[in-house]
C-alpha cells in the first residue's frame, strides 16, 4: 500500500509560525538516499519518489546535504558553484520539482550552505591561484607569505580537522614556490576570508537564489568557523580540533565575529515570507556558548552536540538536558536533540552494537523524541541502522582516510546508501543491478523499509508511532517539563497534559518511579494494572 501523508500535517508549509521550534526534522545524505538513474548515486529525483515515505513517517522537514556543483572531495561540502546542481545529483528543475512536491506533502526543506570554504574548484579559487599575492582576487581568501628565511614553513603551526597541515603552499606554473594558503579540512577545501566585503555580499546574495526557489531554511556547515583571529596566533603544541570538538578553544573557531554575519543572515530571511529557519552546526564548548548563536536577533536553532556525545549514562544526559534548556531557554530558543548525523558513528554502533546497541538506540529515540523542542533524524536511524565499519579498504572516500596516512578510516561507515526493498544488494536503492558508491552490507536484508513495514515490532514502526504521538499529543513538542525523582541509573519526567517519560539507563530492571498506562515501549514491559518494571536499556511513555 502507498504511504500516505499523516494526519495533521499542515495544508502548507508556511501556515505553522514557529514551526521550527518543536520540528521533527529529517536528514537526507543525498549521495546515498535514492538513485533514480542507476548510476549508482543518490540523486534529486530519488529523492522526490521517496518524499511520500517520509511524510508517512512522521517527519516535518527535510534537510538536505549539499547537491551543488562539486569535485566531491568531501562528499560535496567543496562546492565549485553555489547555485548549480552538479549534474549527478540532477538539475535545478530536479530541485523545483521536489520542492513543490515536498510542500504538496506538508514537508519544509532545508538545505546545506557552505560558507567557510569553497573548493578548489570554485571560479574565485582559479582565479586567485592564477593572480598575485595582494591582488583582489586573493583577498577573497587566506593566503599569506610563509615563515622562514624562504617562506617554506607555513604561516602558522594549525592543524587540519582532516589531519596533517592546515595550510598548502602554492608554486607558479615554473616550480617557484610563493604564498600559502589556509584550509582547516582538506586541501581542496581554501578557507574564504570573511572580512571581505565581496565575500559577505555573495553568501547573500546565494541565500536569496535559494530563498526565492521556496526553501525553508538553511543549515550552515562549520557556523562557528568563517572569522579567524586575524593575527593568526600558533596554537599550543600538539593541539588541534577533531569534528565534533567542542572543548578545545582555537582561534580559528567560535570568534566573536561570525555573530555580525548571523545577525545580517537573520535579518535577510525574516524578510522572506512563510518563517525560513536557520540552524547552525556549531561545535563549541559548552550550552551557554551555543546560546549565543541563538539569541533573538540570530539564528533560530543550533544542534545539540554535547546530547550527541554523551555517554549512556543517566546522570550524564539528565545534566546535559538540563543545561541545554536553562541556556536555551535564557535567550527563548528552543533545544535541537540529535543522536546521529552523516559525520559520526551511528548510535546503534556507539550505544554497544549488536541487540544491545539496538535495544539502547531504541530507548534513546523515545527518550529524545520526549523532550521539549525539535528533533533531527538521520535517515536510516528509523530502520535501527549500525555503522558499517567493515568496509573493503578500495571503497573508502572520505578525505581523513588518506590525509590520516590510512589510520583513520572516516566517516564513510554512517554514509552507506539506505535500503528500502528486496532480498539482496542494491535494496532498491537503485535499479536492480546498479552498483552502489558503497557497499551496502547484505545482512540488511532484515533491515530493508519493506521487511519493517510488515513487522509491528520493528524499529520503523516504533519511530512511525512516536512521531504520529508526538504530533498529535498536546504535551509534545515545545513546551516544559519537570523531573520525577527515581531509582539510580533511571532518568523521569513529566509534560502536561498527563504525559510522561521513563528511560531505565540501568542493568537490572527497576519499578517504573510513575504509574500510568503505557502509550508505548521500546521493549516490552510488563504491567500489572498500573504499576510495571521497566527492563534494561528501556524507555517508555506513559499516560498519566
Amino acid at each position: 500500500m502507498p504511504p500516505t501523508p499523516p494526519h495533521g500535517t499542515p495544508a502548507s508549509p508556511s501556515t505553522s509560525p514557529g514551526w521550527w521550534r518543536d520540528a521533527a526534522i529529517y536528514q537526507i545524505y543525498v549521495r546515498s538516499f535514492a538513485d533514480s538513474n542507476g548510476d549508482g548515486e543518490g540523486d534529486l529525483p530519488g529523492i522526490r519518489h521517496r518524499l511520500p515515505e517520509l511524510a508517512a513517517l512522521g517527519v516535518d522537514a527535510v534537510w538536505l546535504t549539499p547537491f551543488y556543483l562539486s569535485p566531491l572531495a568531501d562528499g560535496g561540502y567543496d562546492v565549485a558553484d553555489y547555485r548549480q546542481v552538479d549534474p549527478r545529483f540532477g538539475t535545478l528543475a530536479d530541485f523545483d520539482a521536489l520542492t513543490a512536491t515536498a510542500h504538496e506533502l506538508g514537508l519544509r526543506v532545508i538545505i546545506d550552505i557552505v560558507p567557510n570554504h569553497t573548493s578548489a574548484a570554485h571560479r574565485w579559487f582559479r582565479a586567485a591561484v592564477a593572480a598575485e599575492p595582494g591582488s583582489p582576487e586573493r583577498s577573497r581568501y587566506v593566503f599569506r607569505p610563509g615563515r622562514g628565511a624562504d617562506g617554506e614553513d607555513p604561516p602558522n603551526n594549525w592543524q587540519s580537522i582532516f589531519g596533517g597541515p592546515a595550510w598548502t603552499r602554492l608554486k607558479r606554473p615554473d616550480g617557484t614556490p610563493e604564498e600559502w594558503y589556509l584550509h582547516l579540512f582538506d586541501a581542496e577545501q581554501p578557507d574564504l576570508d570573511w572580512t571581505s566585503p565581496e565575500v559577505r555580499q555573495e553568501f547573500e546574495d546565494v541565500l536569496r537564489f535559494w530563498l526565492d526557489r521556496d526553501v525553508d531554511g538553511f543549515r550552515i556547515d562549520v557556523a562557528h568557523g568563517m572569522v579567524k583571529d586575524p593575527a593568526l596566533p600558533d596554537i599550543a603544541p600538539g593541539q588541534k580540533a577533531a569534528l565534533l570538538d567542542g572543548q578545545t578553544r582555537l582561534p580559528y573557531f567560535d570568534q566573536e565575529g561570525v555573530h555580525e554575519i548571523y545577525r545580517r543572515w537573520r535579518s535577510l530571511v525574516d524578510s522572506y515570507p512563510g518563517e525560513r529557519a536557520l540552524v547552525a552546526e556549531a561545535w563549541v564548548d559548552d550550552a551557554p556558548r551555543v546560546a549565543r548563536y541563538l539569541r533573538p536577533d540570530e539564528l533560530h536553532q543550533a544542534f545539540n552536540f554535547e546530547y550527541l556525545t554523551a555517554e549512556w549514562d543517566a546522570a550524564a544526559l539528565r545534566s546535559v538536558i538540563e543545561a541545554s534548556l536553562a541556556a536555551n531557554g535564557a535567550v527563548g530558543a528552543t533545544t535541537t536533540w540529535v543522536l546521529s548525523n552523516h559525520d559520526v558513528t551511528r548510535h546503534v554502533t556507539r550505544f554497544g552494537d549488536g541487540a544491545r546497541g539496538l535495544r539502547r538506540a531504541r530507548a534513546a529515540a523515545l527518550l529524545t523524541l520526549a523532550l521539549p523542542g525539535s528533533v533531527y533524524l538521520y535517515q536510516g536511524e528509523e530502520l535501527g541502522l549500525p555503522e558499517v565499519a567493515d568496509l573493503p579498504e578500495e571503497a573508502l572516500q572520505d578525505p581523513t582516510w588518506e590525509r590520516s596516512g590510512r589510520t583513520e578510516r572516516g566517516r564513510d561507515g554512517c554514509r552507506v546508501p539506505l535500503p528500502w526493498e528486496g532480498g539482496e544488494p542494491p535494496f532498491g536503492f537503485a535499479p536492480e543491478g546498479a552498483e552502489p558508491w558503497l557497499p551496502i552490507p547484505e545482512a540488511w536484508a532484515a533491515l530493508t523499509r519493506a521487511a519493517q513495514r510488515r513487522d509491528a515490532d520493528s524499529t520503523l514502526a516504533l519511530y512511525t508511532t512516536a512521531l504520529h504521538e508526538r504530533r498529535a499529543h498536546p504535551a509534545l513538542g515545545d513546551g516544559a517539563m519537570e523531573w520525577v525523582a527515581a531509582p539510580e541509573g533511571v532518568l523521569a519526567f513529566r509534560r502536561d497534559p498527563a504525559f510522561a517519560c521513563v528511560a531505565n539507563f540501568s542493568d537490572t530492571a527497576v519499578r517504573s518511579p510513575l504509574p500510568g498506562g503505557v502509550l508505548l515501549s521500546s521493549s516490552p514491559v510488563t504491567t500489572d494494572g498500573d504499576a510495571f518494571l521497566l527492563p534494561p536499556d528501556t524507555a517508555v511513555w506513559l499516560r498519566l
